[in-house]
């Protein structure tokens, strides 16, 4: 979604002028914002599903053998983030500002819900340290994004392709529980979505000149920014935390 109109990605302009432009500005500074209070809403609904007893046992079980497991509700949950983007693919082919920020906001909810899993594995300490690193990581990479000239769409679209093979080696790793195999997925996602992370934002860069000053479209374009940046966050902190988290 290059330009965010119809669903459907189309050609950026090969150049732009990267002078200083308050409207860019306030465009990335609205994306920025927005992901900020994502992570926010995000982070207190993880804790809540992690520590308040009552809803905790709504998503989360601990297993015969020790584990900690998911309810029913829990798997609900847990999938549900996927289901609404691939989803949105088919049923957002006209995408409104109102309905892209519907979906941000139920991404961003489940995904929350569904972090509490992270209290009851790792400790409380090294979840705020690995979130603090990650935040320090993902400054660096969106100011290289922002700033750079060289053009990273063949990055991305690599980086895209692996997160589909990530996605699939996840899935087999559910079953097959093999803890070599999830410190190498885990490597590989803290790689792939530290790219991301930069190419994104070069897109939106991009994409608030290719809009040319469309109103309209730029709020649908803040929506999808923010819910790509939220993504690509989430997704680096919890590949990080698999290195740097101490468990419970």
């Amino acid at each position: 979604m290059s330009d965010f109109n119809n669903g459907y990605a189309r050609p950026l302009p090969q150049t732009a002028d990267m002078s200083v432009d308050a409207g860019l500005r306030a465009f990335m500074l609205g994306v920025y914002n927005k992901l900020a209070l994502g992570l926010v809403v995000a982070g207190a609904l993880a804790y809540v599903t992690g520590n308040v007893p009552e809803v905790q046992q709504l998503f989360f079980a601990q297993t015969a053998d020790g584990r900690v497991g998911l309810t029913m509700l829990g798997m609900i949950v847990q999938f549900a983030p996927l289901v609404l983007l691939f989803g949105s693919m088919f049923f957002m082919k006209n995408p409104t500002a109102g309905g892209v920020n519907l979906l941000y906001w139920a991404v961003v909810a489940s995904i929350g819900a569904s972090m509490g899993l992270l209290f009851l594995i790792y400790t409380d300490a090294s979840i705020a340290s690995t979130f603090f690193i990650t935040a320090a990581a993902f400054g660096g990479l969106s100011l290289f994004g922002y700033t750079t000239k060289k053009d990273l769409a063949p990055i991305g679209t690599f980086l895209i392709m692996a997160v589909i093979g990530l996605i699939i080696a996840s899935v087999v790793n559910m079953f097959m529980q093999s803890g070599m195999l999830y410190l190498i997925i885990s490597g590989a996602g803290v790689l792939i979505f530290s790219g991301l992370i930069a190419y994104d934002t070069q897109r939106l860069k991009m994409t608030y000149y290719a809009l040319g000053g469309n109103q309209a479209a730029l709020g649908v374009a803040t929506g999808f920014g923010a819910l790509s940046l939220f993504i690509n966050f989430v997704n680096l902190f919890q590949f990080l935390l698999a290195f740097l988290g101490n468990r419970e």
